[in-house]
Order: structure tokens, then sequence, then C-alpha cells
């Protein structure tokens, strides 16, 4: 079967998956029980200078079916103190497997007063800094590696930074970090109960941080632009990943590991083994030996320029079940279909219009037998 060991800062980790920071890394108990059931690293909550008081409710699921496996909330940081981790929690994983990281934030002197305590546990492996600004996250990071010379860094990035996500990336690397998390959840968000008029969640304002799903492909889009502007530094892959496939395209686009958070919150503890049991029937199922081998072999895939060329059709009337949707649904009217009036017959035919076609591709997307397909496109 498929090795899914995975190195990250010169530690081995029986699994890539590594639990984010979140509701399932509240003390040493919750980080073990993820352990056990096959997380090869963790994060604890994050620490800071005065414990969280969360409001209530603080984790909500979309009403839209839409949006499955996603999640809304206000949770804050750690809700026990710094001092608790550093006395009590973190010295109770002592002997741990994989990676234990201590996420520690949201200010520089936090980082500064919460950093040297932590690494002098001697049980913490790397430190991950969360702040909600460039100019934060930059210091930040700075002060941790005062505190913390020794220690590996990951400076944890935000798609909500905008167009300062990659000065910042670059940015923190000179103050100190070894690699990256990426992303956080994004966010503000905000979900109405239609039948009240009332908002779905606690907190100021009722605004929410969106996690799961949705985001994996911001997260995905990020990573690979992390991965092309600094090869070789680690990228721990974070956002929406809830199944094994989700875990093969975050690494292809250039992950060193897999921060999850969404898909175990929502579908047990179990989801470890579950997941990286499909994870590797899957790269068996390629003849991948691990995960090293698929790791970034997207990139080079990603176009620099944008393509213009007009696209070629094929259809396999054989496959065709006669839904029509690639004729309804073409937004220029540039679709028939011709010759036998029943699916999944020979003399089937499609017609196109090439002076209405504009070539979007949705004719394809939208059929599900696949008799419609690309000619001179990859997929």
């Amino acid at each position: 079967m498929a090795d899914l060991r995975t190195a990250l800062f010169g530690i081995t980790m029986p699994s890539p998956f590594i639990l984010a920071s979140g509701p399932l890394s509240y003390d040493a108990t919750g980080l073990w029980e993820a352990y056990k059931a096959g997380a090869g690293g963790v994060v604890t909550k994050t620490l800071r200078l005065e414990a969280a008081i969360n409001p209530t409710p603080h984790m909500v699921a979309p009403r839209s079916s839409n949006l499955r496996a996603t999640l809304f909330n206000t949770e804050k940081w750690a809700e026990l103190t710094w001092e608790r981790w550093v006395e009590v929690e973190l010295p109770a994983l002592a002997g741990h497997p994989g990676m234990l990281i201590a996420s520690i934030g949201h200010t520089p002197i936090e980082g500064e007063v919460i950093a040297g305590p932590v690494a002098a546990t001697g049980v913490v492996d790397a430190i991950e800094c969360v702040a909600y600004t460039k100019a934060t996250i930059v210091d930040l990071v700075r002060r941790v590696r005062a505190q913390a010379p020794k220690m590996p860094i990951l400076a944890k990035l935000t798609f909500n930074w905008g167009d300062e996500l990659y000065p910042a990336a670059e940015e923190v690397l000179k103050a100190g970090a070894n690699g990256f998390t990426a992303i956080d959840s994004i966010g503000p968000t905000l979900q109405i109960d239609i039948e009240t008029g009332e908002p779905t969640i606690g907190g100021a304002g009722n605004k929410a941080w969106m996690s799961g799903a949705a985001i994996r492909p911001v997260a995905q889009a990020v990573v690979s632009e992390l991965a092309a502007r600094f090869p070789g530094v680690p990228i721990v892959g974070t956002g929406g990943i809830i199944q094994a496939e989700d875990a093969v395209e975050m690494t292809m686009v250039g992950a060193s590991a897999l921060g999850v958070c969404t898909g175990p919150l929502l579908r047990g503890l179990e989801w470890f083994g579950k997941t990286g049991q499909k994870l590797a029937e899957w790269l068996d199922a390629h003849a991948y030996p691990d995960l090293a081998a698929i790791r970034g072999v997207a990139l080079p895939k990603l176009h620099a320029l944008e393509d213009t060329s007009r696209l070629t059709f094929e259809f396999e009337p054989l496959k065709c079940t006669k839904c029509d949707l690639c004729v309804v649904l073409c937004p220029y009217d540039a679709r028939q279909m011709g010759g036998g009036d029943k699916p999944k017959t020979p003399t089937l035919t499609q017609i196109l219009d090439e002076e209405r076609c504009r070539y979007c591709g949705l004719c394809v997307e939208v059929c599900k037998p696949a008799a419609l397909t690309y000619g001179n496109w990859p997929r």
C-alpha cells in the first residue's frame, strides 16, 4: 500500500493530515484523541494573553444544501490560559507521535511573552504564528523568532489580506518564518434565518468566518501561488479538505502537508483513518508509491498566458441520454440535437453553430454521462 508518511521540518509524521487549530484541539485530551485517530500532527488552539470567552452559539451549518461540509463560526482562541497550556496541557503531550504545533497570536507582544515558555516545554515541534494584518504577522514572527531561535515557525496566511498576502509571505520569511500555513478561514460572512429574519450565529455583528469545502478552491489557488513564488518552502495546505481526492488536489498544487479542521469536526475523528485509507487506495490505483510522487505536479501545467484558441468537441452518441442540457443551458443558443429521437443511438448527432458559440465550456460541464467532451483540452 502507498506510504503516507510525510516529513515536515525534518520530523516524520505517520500521516499527511494535521489537525488545524480549532474546536477539536481544545486541550491535551482532544489532541491525544486526534493522534489516536490517525492525525499525523496537531495544532493547539491559539494561545493568547487573555483566555477566550466565546459567544453562543458560535458554530452553525449553512442553510443552503449547496454548501455541504462547510461551517460558519465566531469561535475565538483558546479558552484555557496560556499559562495552563505551558504548565499542564503541553507537558501532558510528551511522547506524542508525529508533530505538535503550538499556535500563538495575535499580536507581537503576545508572541514575545508566550513563545519562550512554549519552546521551553521541550515537547513542541513548531510554532504557528496567527495574526489579522500583514504588519502584525511580520512583527509577530520576528518576536517569536527572537524568543524561540531554534524553533521552526509557520506563518498562517489569510486570503482576507487580498493583495497584501504575497508581500506578507515574503516578509515573514525574512522575519524568521520557515514555512506557511495557507489559508485561514474566510470572512466575514453573514447568514440569516429567512423564517425569523434573525442571524443564525452569535457574536458582535453576527458576522462569521467560513471554513470547509466552500473555501478549498481559494486555498488551493493560494497554495499554488506560494509554491511557485517560494520553491522549497514548506506549506501546510489548509482549507476544505473533506475527502481523499481533495487531499490529492492540494498536494498536486504544492502542499507539503495537509491541514484539516471541518472534515473531522463534521464527520468525527474517524475521518482521519477513513480518509487516509482512501488516499492510500487512490495512490495505489494510480501506481504512485507515496504523496511525494504527486507533490507539485500541477504547477508546471498552470498556464502563464490565456489560451483563446477555439475548442473542439467530441460527441459519443451511444453515451448520450438525450437530456438536452447542453442545448437548453447554452447561453448563446449555439447547440442543437439532430438525428435519432431516442437516447443512446448511433444516429444521434450534435449540431454546433460556430458563429454563435463562445467556447465557454458549459455544455461539457453539464453533460453528466460525458457524451460531450473536449477534443483539444487536456481534461
